[in-house]
């Protein structure tokens, strides 16, 4: 939703000062510079990008325009699930955990975090995490190390449709020149048609320019910036999963376990250590 009202702005901004100064709004509608402008970009995309990252590009954007990121609720769902993992692994011995692991969708915990069970790539994490404890074929002390690898090429994955809109940012002011030289070109060979005619062209030249500018600062960089601001907001996600994960494994207590994650959090979405408690202990009544 903000992304849509900042859109509105940014509009609403340019038009409105360009009237306040006398303009008039039809004059920038100059369709071929549009053709020219986004077809170059989109064609740019398609030269520097796999497909997978332009699906990625897609799935980023919509993410972002429905305003998708883990909030205060989510993450405290997670620690007490986690809590909820831990207390069982405790009480019934780690192989208490597997029928929950294995199949989270039929788990009698898993069921009652609904954001954490619709999530494929949370789950998923929490789950590869788990299982080497359960299964037993890997040290405690080696399973962050195994964590954190797939922590990073998840970031990497995350990255690319993040510089893939920064290249073309990048890029747009450049391709707006292409389309205001291809509309002086235009204009040099109408020049005999007189004033009113080399002015409008001259106009519509511009107009390329603008467009190559207003698109790269006023979305694609932010909506970049936006991507990567949701992208790191799910890597403290995932973090917190490892930190209580790998605290368990050494032996932690799951008070403990749990608090070590919670600790790892930004404070916007950090829920209190006595909120936590107090849940996580009601949870067992």
């Amino acid at each position: 939703m903000l992304i849509i009202i900042g859109g509105v702005i940014v509009f609403a901004a340019t038009i409105g000062g360009f009237m306040i100064a006398g303009g008039h709004p039809g004059v920038l509608l100059h369709i071929s510079e549009f053709v020219v402008i986004l077809g170059i970009a989109a064609g740019v995309l398609v030269i520097a990008t796999p497909l997978h990252v332009i699906i990625g590009i897609a799935h980023k954007l919509k993410e972002a325009l429905a305003g998708k990121t883990a909030g205060k609720k989510d993450f405290f769902d997670l620690l007490k699930l986690l809590y909820e993992l831990f207390m069982m692994g405790r009480r019934n011995g780690l192989i208490a955990l597997e029928e929950h692991v294995m199949d989270p969708p039929k788990s009698s915990v898993f069921m009652k975090y609904p954001s954490l069970l619709n999530n494929h790539e949370r789950l998923h994490f929490l789950c590869n995490g788990l299982k080497p404890v359960i299964d037993g074929k890997i040290k405690p002390d080696q399973l962050e190390h195994l964590m954190t690898a797939e922590l990073k090429a998840k970031m990497t994955e995350m990255d690319h449709p993040v510089h893939a809109l920064q290249m073309l940012g990048d890029s747009l002011p450049a391709i707006g020149i292409i389309a205001a030289v291809l509309g002086i070109i235009n204009t040099m060979s109408s020049i005999a048609e007189g004033p009113e005619v080399v002015g409008e062209k001259v106009a519509a030249a511009l107009t390329g320019t603008m467009l190559g500018i207003f698109f790269a600062y006023g979305f694609f960089n932010p909506l970049a910036n936006r991507v990567k601001s949701n992208n790191e907001s799910e890597m403290m996600f995932l973090t917190c999963i490892m930190h209580a994960v790998a605290g368990f494994a050494k032996g932690l207590a799951p008070l403990t376990a749990v608090e070590v994650a919670r600790r790892s959090l930004d404070h916007s979405v950090q829920p209190g250590a006595e909120e936590l408690e107090t849940a996580v202990k009601s949870l067992g009544k």
